[in-house]
């Protein structure tokens, strides 16, 4: 009796988590919620999920979306890397992307991008010219020299070519976008990072 009342309970169990998938499932479709890659490229490490955020410090979509994206980061499965990605639509873009690379190769871009998010849209300030973004980045400890030779390095160019890439190979137009595993973009809605949450989940599964 013991068995089979436990036997029931497994399978109502089960039941439950097979129509809990599958309602989420029903819940964001393909073409609607997310779209697949054309031109899918395989992420650099097999054993995790890679979560490319594509945005802009000019995008006032991008900053508005930064609280969210950064709750998000804490929470995040283990098996998931995150990084960015500063799109280059115009010159201005091309000064902060460049901006954002130079803090990359200097060690903080993550502990001076929400700073620089306040930068430009709390404070109003504007970034011309790479004096300038110098100037801001040595609050975080960098020498403004270094930074102004890593932001006219042969890497810095060499990445900034690679990232107009990627972003034509994700088929980004518009910014925040925010990609899964270099497979699905995900562009930005309502319910964007439980989205991003279903896909990834939906990769950690495998095939």
């Amino acid at each position: 009796m013991i068995q089979k009342t436990l036997f029931a309970i497994i399978f109502l169990f089960c039941g439950q988590v097979a129509f809990a998938q599958q309602e989420q499932s029903n819940k964001f479709q393909e073409g609607t919620h997310y779209f697949k890659l054309a031109q899918a490229t395989a992420p650099s490490d097999n054993n995790s999920v890679e979560v490319t955020v594509v945005f802009s410090y000019l995008c006032s979509h991008c900053n508005a979306l930064e609280p969210f994206i950064e709750n998000w980061a804490k929470k995040k499965p283990e098996n998931v890397k995150m990084n960015r990605i500063h799109v280059v639509f115009g010159r201005a873009h091309e000064v902060m992307a460049r901006g954002y690379i130079a803090a990359e190769m200097t060690g903080i871009a993550d502990v001076s991008h929400a700073a620089m998010m306040d930068a430009i849209w709390k404070q109003g300030k504007q970034f011309r010219s790479p004096e300038e973004l110098a100037d801001f980045y040595t609050n975080f400890g960098v020498d403004k020299n270094r930074f102004l030779a890593n932001y006219n390095s042969f890497a810095a160019d060499s990445q900034l070519r690679r990232t107009n890439r990627d972003v034509q190979l994700f088929g980004v137009t518009g910014t925040p976008s925010i990609v899964v595993n270099r497979k699905y973009r995900v562009p930005n809605t309502a319910a964007v990072m439980d989205v991003v949450d279903f896909l990834v989940a939906k990769e950690s599964a495998g095939p």
